[in-house]
C-alpha cells in the first residue's frame, strides 16, 4: 500500500486494515517457525506496512489534539 492510499483513508479503515496486518504478520511468523514460508522478506514488508499505518494513525490523533 502506498503512502497516498494511506492519506486517503478514513481511521476506522486505517484500524481495519492494522488488524489485517497483524494477523497476516502473526501467520507469516508461524509459517516461517514451521519452515513453510519461502519469502522471508513478506514478514518485513508486513512490519513496514504496520509501522506507516501507525504512524498515520499517530499523525492523526496529535493533530485531532492539537
Amino acid at each position: 500500500m502506498k503512502t497516498e492510499e494511506i492519506r486517503k483513508k478514513t481511521v476506522d479503515q486505517l484500524n481495519t486494515e492494522l488488524e489485517n496486518l497483524y494477523k497476516e504478520s502473526f501467520n507469516l511468523r508461524f509459517q516461517k517457525s514451521s519452515g513453510q514460508l519461502e519469502n522471508t522478506s513478506k514478514i518485513k514488508i508486513a512490519r513496514k506496512q504496520i509501522a506507516r499505518l501507525k504512524t498515520k494513525l499517530s499523525n492523526d490523533e496529535g493533530e485531532k489534539n492539537a
